[in-house]
């Protein structure tokens, strides 16, 4: 699906997706700290076509499950001297990445992993960034932009939301369910190619729906598996379809 590399890790000093910071507080009168990180809240949409009996997926390079794949197939090399977690740290906060270190770049490591690696299958989803618009009028956005169907806010659905990454990041995403036709179809999706966006679209079955979400040889995120649970729980009757796996 892609070609990766030239990779080089460096600090994160500026970023306008996420800023790290470290609070102090007292809990029963201990006194504790915990680093996190702000980042922006997000939505993201269950899309099911109607047309072909499908749930629509989108599929993506995540260079952060890459890293982590990375570390997983090497062993950790030590850890650099006046590093190590100070009391009151974060108990599993994760490490920073050893492969390649910090300003080398990956294009001599012959253990570089393909870059199917760090390809993940998610719903439609993007960040909470627009002040002047609905988590809807977003939520509609997105479902444009990346899988091109034109769906009217008033179509969205809420689900449900809730915390993600609450030992790091602990930002709200909140989900929608959109029924889509062939005829809501208006372009071919991908995400905006100027951001820098390379999105495929994908269909995943209804019938193969569950068998696809407990898969774990398939890379998904927890947003696939709980609305494709939901969607069996809710509107099973309507299609008559069968829950089991």
């Amino acid at each position: 699906m892609e070609q990766i590399n030239n990779i080089q890790v460096v600090p994160c000093t500026n970023s306008n997706y996420l800023k790290p910071f470290t609070v102090h507080y007292s809990q029963n009168g201990t006194k504790k700290s915990w680093d996190f990180m702000r980042t922006h809240d997000s939505v993201s949409v269950l899309i099911f076509n109607t047309t072909s009996h499908c749930f629509v997926l989108v599929k993506q390079f995540r260079p952060a499950v890459y890293m982590c794949e990375w570390e997983r197939s090497k062993p950790a090399p030590p850890q650099p001297e006046g590093e190590e977690g100070g009391e009151g740290s974060n108990p599993a906060a994760p490490e920073e990445p050893k492969a390649p270190q910090e300003g080398e770049e990956a294009a001599s490591h012959p253990d570089q992993p393909p870059a199917s690696a760090g390809v993940t299958y998610e719903l439609c989803a993007g960040l909470v960034d627009k002040p002047n618009l609905s988590l809807e009028e977003i939520a509609r956005q997105e479902v444009l932009e990346e899988c091109g169907y034109d769906v009217p806010v008033t179509k969205l659905r809420r689900i449900t939301s809730y915390r993600s990454g609450v030992g790091v990041t602990g930002a709200k995403q909140t989900m929608f369910y959109a029924e889509v036709s062939d005829e809501n179809r208006v372009g071919e999706g991908g995400g905006k190619l100027q951001e820098g966006e390379l999105i495929e679209v994908v269909k995943v079955p209804l019938h193969e729906a569950m068998t696809f979400a407990y898969d774990e040889s398939v890379p998904k995120t927890m947003g696939v598996i709980f609305s494709f649970i939901w969607f069996h729980s809710n509107m099973s009757p309507k299609y008559k379809i069968s829950t089991n796996v």
